[in-house]
């Protein structure tokens, strides 16, 4: 058997988290690869919209397991918070969930130094959610962190104050008080959630599951486009976003991945900082944002939209070796007359198909192809042979500059709301 991989294809919030729960009933286990609670997976059904920072996204499906694999940074705190919700929803999280002793933990002063440092950037800020997510990383390459599995040494609170003590030294430099006794208690006693669950080690467990057929989806968070390595380097997150971060994130061969699901907006969104040489910063860009409540789902912060850019889309397709594309919220586009799609750039005079390298500082021009917009609202299709004839033709162009088909396209948040094509 292969493990097959869902990510997003752009700077994030492409709607990953719905697609995993359309997709789960397919599957045996949905395994999260990286990132941490920067992420915002929502969830809509039955009328209730649920979000997920850390808890992989088919939680809510009987039957199926779900893993937290070691490319995951956990803050324990976050981690109970959302255990606690699922419980009081009926949810057995114990019964359904794995975790990966390899994890690193993420520390209340992880957070403090994430919002010392961004806060010490100034205008040069990262756009960070905060979350100490960087900081929690640098410490796991750093060779400083503290592992999921150490909650089970007898000396994890010894192992903890040591790390503590290093960042009050890099806290002291921001002029940052650092951490209370109470912010320390509260941390320890989410640890005892963290230590309830079935903890694992994950390369292992994983590989047995594939050794015994088991069909597993491997969930990725934020987006291709903030990868670490292949993003728009610093505008990016601190873990590897594309499929490749599937093999180190959950323990398995490159030869074990099967079909890579790349998930993408029907326009382009992003928060935060950094370049979108697709942004619309007029009525346009303003109606996308609220046609589509394009506010961050963890940090509630207004989205920044823009047409589709291709060129982005296309590198990121490569980047991960997707065979099947996924289009969501082509519903938001919806009584627009003109749907613009930049199809390239053009950069010191001369087009191009390629990302330069220094996106950062020399944004390129987008140059755009029109397509006709559809009048009518599509949220309420039940087939997509009730397409409109423009929506179709707004796939074909994307198809043909891509080269992958588009095989789902959702039209709403609701489960219910997907047309397979």
């Amino acid at each position: 058997m292969k493990v097959d991989v869902l990510l997003g294809l752009q700077w994030g919030d492409e709607g990953k988290g719905k697609l995993i729960d359309v997709l789960a009933p397919e599957y045996d286990v949905i395994a999260r690869f990286q990132g941490g609670p920067n992420a915002g997976h929502t969830l809509e059904f039955d009328g209730i919209k649920h979000v997920l920072h850390t808890i992989p996204s088919g939680i809510f499906r009987e039957g199926k397991l779900n893993i937290i694999g070691n490319g995951v940074v956990i803050d324990p705190m976050v981690f109970k918070k959302e255990v606690d919700a699922l419980t009081k929803l009926g949810v057995d999280v114990k019964k359904k969930l794995w975790i990966s002793r390899k994890a690193h933990l993420i520390l209340p002063t992880h957070r403090m130094l994430d919002a010392a440092s961004e806060a010490m950037k100034g205008k040069t800020k990262i756009g960070s959610t905060l979350k100490g997510i960087g900081p929690a990383y640098m410490d796991k390459t750093g060779r400083n962190g503290i592992r999921v599995g150490d909650v089970e040494r007898t000396d994890f609170k010894e192992a903890v104050d040591v790390l503590l003590k290093k960042h009050a030294e890099l806290l002291s430099f921001y002029n940052h008080p650092g951490i209370t006794a109470e912010e320390l208690e509260a941390w320890m006693a989410s640890i005892e959630t963290l230590k309830q669950m079935t903890l694992i080690d994950g390369e292992y467990e994983i590989n047995q599951l594939i050794s015994e057929g088991k069909r597993i989806l491997a969930e990725g968070a934020q987006g291709s486009l903030l990868d670490i390595d292949f993003g728009s380097y610093p505008y990016v997150t601190s873990s590897n976003t594309v499929t490749a971060g599937a093999c180190t994130g959950l323990g398995i061969s490159p030869a074990r991945v099967g079909k890579v699901y790349g998930v993408f907006k029907a326009y382009c969104t992003r928060v935060g900082s950094g370049p979108f040489p697709t942004e619309l910063e007029d009525a346009t860009g303003e109606k996308m944002r609220k046609n589509g409540n394009e506010f961050g789902s963890t940090t509630g912060r207004p989205r920044r939209c823009g047409w589709l850019d291709l060129p982005a889309l296309k590198y990121a397709v490569m980047l991960n070796g997707v065979t099947q594309l996924i289009m969501m919220k082509p519903d938001v586009l919806s009584g627009f007359d003109e749907l613009k799609v930049c199809h390239q750039y053009k950069v010191n005079g001369k087009s191009q198909k390629r990302i330069p390298y220094n996106i950062v500082n020399e944004i390129p021009e987008p140059e755009y192809l029109s397509c006709k917009g559809w009048p009518t609202d599509i949220s309420k299709l039940k087939s997509y042979n009730e397409r409109p004839e423009e929506l179709q033709h707004y796939i074909e162009v994307i198809e043909k500059e891509i080269q992958v088909p588009v095989t789902i396209v959702s039209v709403g948040p609701d489960r219910t709301q997907t047309l397979i094509r």
